[in-house]
């Protein structure tokens, strides 16, 4: 199959898919549960028929593509990625890995390739987290980690919970155990991305090969203090939730540069109440984002925060909440995979090197349990959730073909 067929299939598709968000002309807004969201399963849902497979969607909200192998009861080939978005993110985070799943299924097919086992592309539902504050929604629900209480438990800033979010939808949540598949039923996942780093981009090489993705630790905190007059009350007679607060933030980013291997902390979302210029503020709330290959230095960090909070807030004779958001543990992905893939690059003339993900992507939730491979594509300058996110459709096609020749091996053999 020619490559700018390849190229040009991507390239149609993507573009069509960037009409679904909520920030024309300001970068793709597609968050979970939305109309844009259900204007992209629907996109999907097309090219994935037009490409011939069989398509549903699950009780997540996640939805797939079926090409049927000799055997349907051997674990399948699964390909594929998330369609949700950052606000006024890029065009190509998630989504990218989707249409090449589909595209991957149209390149098998033009092949002639018989499986032997089924072949699935999906789309997941909310890996991104921003609605909720979590991550992995769909890849979670599908391996069975995800129930009515989740749904339940987590709100937006609006103060929706997931449940109702899914109900709006169209979906049933009390159903959302339906979204689990059996065990053993899927043998492999490939997931392609774009790097959203600059390592790839920097160094001109075409591919990334990545052998491990960085585990992730997400907090909500709550400081909690008095109001007050800003004019006539004493500093030593406030109980000031943002003195407090940021004494604790302003150490994070330090405690994580001093791990000098990677490991990444991030305060992303501040909030104070009542948030007015001339009143102390009585309650803050800010996100902690805790990423390292290594789990003991998240652990370490979140102990550290902790331990801080624990003082600050005594000092300052308020409290504190600390809710754990997500925890995920940090995943080496396949070295059989990641050979195969290397041997196929070298034999394309394709460059490519081995590297770390430091984001979270749904292979960080599937590795914890399958075997699980990821191909990076180089993003342009390094820059992603912005609207000036960009991947040549070419890097889009070089990959999908990697990929595609590795699930013809995982699928025939």
């Amino acid at each position: 199959m020619p490559m700018e067929m390849i190229t040009g299939r991507i390239a149609t598709n993507l573009e069509g898919l960037k009409q679904f968000t909520a920030t024309p002309g300001e970068g793709c807004t597609r968050l979970p549960f939305t109309k844009e969201a259900r204007g992209a399963v629907d996109y999907l849902k097309g090219i994935m028929a037009d490409a011939g497979l069989e398509v549903w969607e699950d009780a997540a909200g996640n939805v797939f593509g079926l090409m049927k192998g000799e055997d349907p009861d051997a674990p399948c080939v699964m390909m594929g990625s998330h369609y949700d978005s950052v606000i006024k993110g890029g065009d190509f985070d998630g989504i990218a890995g989707v249409v090449c799943a589909i595209e991957a299924a149209r390149q098998l097919k033009e092949r002639g390739v018989v499986p032997k086992r089924n072949f699935v592309a999906v789309g997941f539902c909310d890996e991104e987290g921003m609605r909720f504050g979590t991550g992995y929604f769909g890849s979670g629900a599908m391996l069975g980690n995800r129930d009515v209480e989740y749904c339940k438990k987590f709100k937006d800033t609006d103060g929706i919970s997931i449940y109702d979010a899914m109900k709006g939808y169209g979906l049933d949540p009390e159903r959302i155990g339906e979204a689990k598949w059996k065990e053993g039923s899927i043998g492999s996942f490939l997931e392609l991305h774009i790097e959203q780093g600059p390592v790839l981009d920097a160094e001109h090489v075409e591919l990334g090969l990545v052998n491990c993705i960085v585990g992730i630790q997400r907090y909500m905190v709550t400081v909690h203090g008095r109001s007050d007059h800003a004019g006539t009350t004493p500093m030593d007679m406030r109980l000031d939730a943002v003195d407090a607060a940021t004494k604790v933030i302003s150490k994070i980013a330090d405690w994580a540069r001093e791990k000098a291997d990677g490991t990444v902390a991030t305060v992303g979302y501040i909030h104070t109440v009542p948030g007015g210029m001339n009143i102390v503020a009585e309650q803050v709330e800010f996100t902690v984002d805790i990423r390292s290959s290594n789990n003991d230095n998240i652990n370490d960090i979140t102990k550290r925060i902790r331990a801080a909070l624990d003082y600050e807030t005594k000092q300052m004779g308020g409290s504190y909440e600390m809710e754990n958001k997500l925890t995920i543990t940090p995943v080496m992905l396949s070295e059989e995979m990641l050979d195969i893939m290397e041997e196929d690059c070298k034999a394309k003339g394709y460059s490519c090197k081995r590297l770390a993900s430091g984001a979270g992507h749904d292979s960080l939730e599937i590795g914890q349990v399958l075997p699980t491979v990821m191909l990076f594509v180089p993003s342009k300058d390094g820059r992603s959730h912005c609207q000036v996110e960009f991947t040549k459709y070419s890097d889009f096609a070089k990959a999908s073909v990697i990929m595609t020749d590795l699930a013809e091996k995982l699928l025939t053999r």
